[in-house]
């Protein structure tokens, strides 16, 4: 990919939001949730036992086989596509993510339609009440009332 295809103002939006992705990962343990009205599905990923790739030239970021997001070219300037497990999710620019900070750590909330994907980094592993903790920090930007998500965008 070349980058001269994105636009500059989703180069810098989404090329700066792949950094800060990038950032989470640098801790040792790294959750990412799926959240809808339906449920949650969370995985803990260990970031010494899964190798964590930054292209920064192609604007990518891998993490062994269960996290991917790159930024990537699109008839609206720039998307950024990150896969975890099944779920495929597009990220177009501002209004559709969320920063969170907490005492056990920070995340980022990305929203596609009714689900929400949270990538948190946590101070240090989260043993005791992991569905709570989690549920709450996704609570800060995202809550759902009928079936219907409410989301507060950072930016």
């Amino acid at each position: 990919m070349a980058v001269s295809n994105l636009d500059m103002h989703a180069l810098f939006v989404l090329g700066d939001l792949r950094a800060k992705l990038v950032k989470q990962f640098q801790s040792r343990f790294v959750y990412v949730t799926e959240q809808s009205a339906e449920g949650i599905y969370m995985a803990e990923i260990d970031t010494e036992a899964a190798l964590v790739v930054d292209d920064k030239p192609r604007l990518e970021l891998k993490v062994g086989d269960h996290f991917r997001a790159a930024v990537l070219p699109s008839r609206e300037g720039g998307k950024m596509e990150i896969k975890f497990r099944e779920i495929k999710l597009t990220v177009y620019g501002l209004g559709d993510y969320a920063f969170v900070t907490t005492a056990d750590g920070h995340g980022i909330l990305f929203r596609e339609g009714h689900t929400v994907v949270l990538v948190f980094a946590a101070n240090q592993q989260l043993q005791e009440g992991l569905t709570k903790t989690l549920k709450a920090v996704t609570a800060k930007a995202a809550k759902w009332r009928k079936g219907e998500l409410t989301f507060k965008a950072s930016e």
